[in-house]
């Protein structure tokens, strides 16, 4: 069995070795997980809603534990990571009611009715990321227990900590064994074999596109359900209308939290020529302002990236087109200060491709028509702000950008009652709100 040794991103000091898993212990799993569908698909949907409720309790009365537990293993600012722990609660509360709402329908017939139920689809496997540990992992299995399926949930390789401890909790909280999996490993070999074994029904991906392409191609050998949340390169968009002071102390949140390592940060920002220099101006303060400190600090914006190697990976962006920088500690850790680009053009490297940590590309535009055409210019189209006190004006660039999640006057992308998911190749199906039960089961006529 191999291990892999867990770092600290503040520190860049080991924390503990994980024991991962192999082939044939991820088959293991699997038939256990396909065993436990059998009683689990069975469990009334009055009893199930109670078990759901009873693991959101038990998560509500470990939300410091965990979120010190985020802290020490992805480096996310404690504020962040008791956000992190109370959205699994939250979440789980919300599909709760699931259960006892999975209505079919009745539909009329010549000389008869015709009836439809929501059937579980069986075993799924959740791959979970790095960059938001517990919620995604809250957002695949909440729905997909509720709706009747097991599940085999795969944390990041760097990230399983606290994957781990909500598998004990759920243990903890009456989830039978086998209902709820947690199967640390690598990605070639356990998250592959999800895709590959045909026991596992559907696999929920969340993580880059490329990754996701793979799995995608995987899954059409079986004609296997997949649900795709992937990469992002969002738009900010800020009119000469908008509150520009506003705006521009916003914006560093809308980019930089959780060091930019989010599919949904604001990472192209849009702002109209003739409120350009008075939005930089601004922009610079609250940069500047921005706190990237030790997480530990009930006052830190931002913490250090997950690794060296995505410090390498962003620091090789940051070129000569740096318009200003934050600051950010020197010494131990892996840490890279809230940046600010001017790209020459849209075809900058640093404008079309995302870069996963916090660095910001900033360019005008002249018109409502360039701020809809420069933000569409993206293979992706996951989230998105637009800044303006038209109403009407937002409901259009609303409607005209091509993106899964908008909103206006502020950087909210997720609430768990809303679906959450993208255009293009930033995925495929919805995480969250009510759309998010169709992705777990299938329509019986």
């Amino acid at each position: 069995m191999s291990t892999f040794t867990i770092i600290n991103p503040t520190t860049a000091q080991p924390v503990k070795d994980i024991s991962l898993a192999d082939l044939a212990q991820t088959d293991t799993v699997i038939a256990k997980a396909a065993k436990a569908f059998e009683t689990w698909k069975k469990v009334a949907p009055g009893d199930r809603a109670k078990l759901l409720r009873k693991f959101a309790s038990v998560v509500d009365s470990h939300i410091e534990e965990l979120a010190q537990l985020e802290v020490l293993n992805s480096g996310h600012t404690i504020g962040n990571a008791r956000w992190e722990a109370g959205n699994v609660r939250d979440v789980l509360n919300y599909y709760s009611a699931a259960p006892e709402r999975l209505f079919g329908r009745q539909i009329p017939v010549p000389n008869g009715i015709d009836i439809t139920f929501k059937e579980p689809l069986g075993v799924i496997g959740v791959i979970v990321p790095w960059n938001f540990p517990m919620p995604i992992a809250g957002w695949g299995f909440a729905a997909a227990l509720a709706t009747g399926n097991t599940v085999l949930l795969k944390p990041a390789e760097l990230t399983p900590l606290t994957a781990i401890r909500l598998g004990e909790l759920a243990l903890e909280a009456g989830i039978p064994e086998g209902v709820l999996n947690v199967v640390p490993g690598k990605g070639s070999v356990v998250g592959a074999r999800f895709v590959s074994n045909p026991t596992v029904r559907k696999v929920s991906f969340t993580g880059s596109t490329t990754v996701g392409k793979g799995i995608m191609a995987g899954c059409a050998e079986q004609v296997k359900r997949v649900t795709l949340e992937l990469g992002g390169k969002s738009a900010n968009i800020i009119f000469e209308d908008a509150d520009i002071e506003a705006a521009a102390n916003s914006a560093p949140g809308g980019v930089f939290d959780n060091a930019g390592q989010d599919c949904c940060a604001r990472t192209r920002i849009l702002v109209q020529k003739s409120v350009f220099d008075k939005f930089m101006d601004y922009f610079e303060k609250s940069v500047k302002a921005f706190r990237c400190e030790d997480p530990n600090l009930d006052s830190a914006g931002m913490g250090p990236l997950i690794s060296q190697k995505q410090k390498d990976v962003v620091t090789s962006y940051i070129d000569d087109s740096v318009a200003f920088q934050g600051t950010a500690p020197t010494g131990p850790g892996f840490w890279v200060p809230p940046t600010v680009l001017l790209p020459k053009n849209t075809q900058a490297k640093s404008w079309q491709e995302e870069i996963f940590g916090p660095v910001v590309s900033v360019l005008p535009f002249t018109d409502e028509a360039d701020a809809i055409e420069k933000a569409n210019d993206s293979i992706y189209g996951l989230s998105g702000s637009i800044f303006t006190s038209n109403l009407g004006r937002a409901m259009r660039v609303a409607r005209a950008v091509e993106s899964g999640n908008l909103s206006v006057n502020s950087h909210s992308s997720v609430r768990y009652w809303t679906p959450f998911g993208g255009f293009k190749q930033s995925g495929l199906g919805r995480a969250l709100g009510p759309e998010s039960l169709d992705m777990y089961t299938e329509t019986k006529n």
